[in-house]
Order: C-alpha cells, then sequence, then structure tokens
C-alpha cells in the first residue's frame, strides 16, 4: 500500500511506522512520473525542466516573485514546505534537494530508500551547467537541458561581444557590501559588466556599508540587491544617509534575489538585463561624482 496522511508525524519515528504500515517505496524510474523538489533551487531546475504533469510538487518559496525567477510557473503545480512527512505522503519516485537541505530530512529519505538528487550549489555558469545536465538526466529530459544551456551561452557570448568600458559598482544589500568573490552574485556582476569595487578594496568585502566607504571608493551606480534593501531599518540608514541621497539616488538600481540566489541557465538573461540596466541608469545619471575613487588593482 501506498503511504498517506503522516503530516503530523516526527521524523525520529516516521521510519518505524513506514515499515510497521507496510508502506511500499517508490523504485527508481528511468523517467520519473511524479518528481518533487524540496529545495528553492531545485525548485527552478525542476520546473524549467520538467513536464509539469510530472510535477508532484516544489517549495512553496517557488511563487514567491521576489526570490523564484519560475515563480509563474510555480502558480500551476502543487507546493510543500520540504518535509519528510510531504514526501512519504506524496509518495514520489524522484525526490530532488539541495546540499542545504536539512540533512536530518536528506538522511531519513536515504533510510526510506527513496530516489534521491542532491544538487550542490552552482556559483558559476560551470557549475550551472553541470547541474543543469544533472537535473535533466535525472528527469528524462537531456535534450531540454541542452537548449537551455545553449541559449545560456549564446547569451553569454552575446554579452562578451559587447564589453564596453567596466563600470564601476558598489553591491550591496541590507545587512553589508555582497558579491563576494567566488560567488554566483559575483559571476553574474562580471560578465555584465561590472566591476564591483566593494570586493576589490581591503576592508570593504562583506562588511557593513558606511558612507565614509563609498565616498573613497566613489561607484558610479549602487546595485542594492533584496531582500529588504528598500524598507525602513537600521540596515537602510547608509541609503538614506543625505550624501548618499545626494549623489547616488539617481545612481541606484535595485536586483532582485530571483537574479542571483540561484545558479540556472537563466543567470545569464539576468546579467543582460542587469548590463542594460546599468548602462540605462548611467546614462541617464544628471548628478555628477564630486570623489576621486581610490586606486584598486
Amino acid at each position: 500500500m501506498r503511504c498517506g496522511g503522516l503530516d503530523g508525524l516526527k521524523l525520529i519515528v516516521l521510519a518505524s511506522l513506514v515499515g510497521a504500515l507496510g508502506c511500499s517505496i517508490p523504485r527508481a524510474v528511468a523517467r520519473p512520473v511524479r518528481v518533487m523538489s524540496i529545495n528553492g533551487c531545485s525548485d527552478q531546475l525542476v520546473l524549467a525542466l520538467a513536464d509539469p504533469r510530472t510535477i508532484a510538487s516544489v517549495t512553496w518559496l517557488s511563487r514567491d516573485p521576489e526570490g523564484s525567477y519560475m515563480w509563474r510557473a510555480a502558480q500551476h503545480v502543487p507546493v510543500n514546505h520540504g518535509s519528510a512527512e510531504e514526501v512519504v505522503r506524496d509518495h514520489p519516485d524522484l525526490v530532488i534537494a539541495g546540499s542545504y537541505t536539512t540533512p536530518a530530512t536528506r538522511a531519513l529519505l536515504v533510510k526510506l530508500h527513496y530516489r534521491l538528487l542532491v544538487l550542490q550549489p552552482a556559483d558559476s555558469f560551470d557549475d550551472i551547467r553541470r547541474e543543469t545536465r544533472t537535473v535533466a538526466s535525472a528527469l528524462g529530459a537531456t535534450e531540454r537541458g541542452r537548449a537551455l544551456i545553449a541559449h545560456m551561452d549564446a547569451t553569454l557570448t552575446r554579452l562578451a561581444a559587447d564589453k564596453g568600458p567596466p563600470l564601476r559598482v558598489a553591491a550591496w544589500d541590507g545587512a553589508g557590501f555582497s558579491a563576494a568573490p567566488g560567488s554566483l552574485y559575483a559571476s553574474i556582476l562580471k560578465v555584465a559588466g561590472a566591476r564591483n569595487v566593494t570586493a576589490q578594496t581591503q576592508g570593504m568585502g562583506g562588511s557593513t556599508p558606511e558612507v565614509e566607504k563609498l565616498i573613497a571608493t566613489a561607484p558610479q551606480l549602487l546595485v542594492a540587491g533584496a531582500p529588504g534593501f528598500e524598507k525602513p531599518g537600521r540596515q537602510t540608514d547608509v541609503a538614506h544617509h543625505p550624501l548618499v541621497r545626494r549623489f547616488w539616488s539617481d545612481r541606484t538600481l535595485v536586483v532582485p534575489l530571483s537574479s542571483y540566489e540561484c545558479g540556472t541557465p537563466f543567470s545569464a538573461d539576468a546579467a543582460l538585463s542587469l548590463r542594460e540596466q546599468m548602462r540605462a541608469k548611467l546614462a541617464r545619471a544628471q548628478t555628477p561624482l564630486p570623489f576621486a575613487p581610490v586606486s584598486t588593482p
């Protein structure tokens, strides 16, 4: 028999109850017919690659326009909250998780012999190619995977052919200066033609935004990451400082979290959009910067 109605059970007794109830564990199949994603980033690839009719569910996070690139597609499939109880209830034949998915949940699903695919973080375009191929292969959607990677590579080629002069930007969010070297955000900024001064200036990378540091480096643009950058609070004090408002009010653009939180073939489209926004913002900027930037390597 199939398992059902187990949503309230604790993880520590779930495995023994599965055995007691005589529940069958789905076996691996060449082309899964019930796919379940329990991670916000794996959601993106499942929604992009799988036939919607085969998606048992994705996480509720996938429906958030701020954080999910595929939020529109997510409106048409069921959602879950990433629990093992939901997996047992919905009996998928493939579960896709991320390396940051709760270890206890992953361990239990392995113990219950579910077919579990754990994706690694994609912090570069090479990583995106690898993870996209992995998911496409698991879904029996290799041609779709190739097509998405080909589209990404064509977009990257287009970006490389029109580099233009590098734009000096300060990437930050409510928590601090961001886009650390080696991150996906840094990769996207680079191919978009941005030079992130907060990652290149000693003492700025990952630190709390300070007006003095912005004045010293004098970036042409402020690239503000989400979430919550525009909400009032201590984290946004710098954005409301008189000097920042005076010199960068028309030089600030906000990048949604969905553009850089998860590595997907659409990250190249996010880079292209970012380049267009940066160039348009700089072309419209009226306020000159009176500060000489600090020399950076």
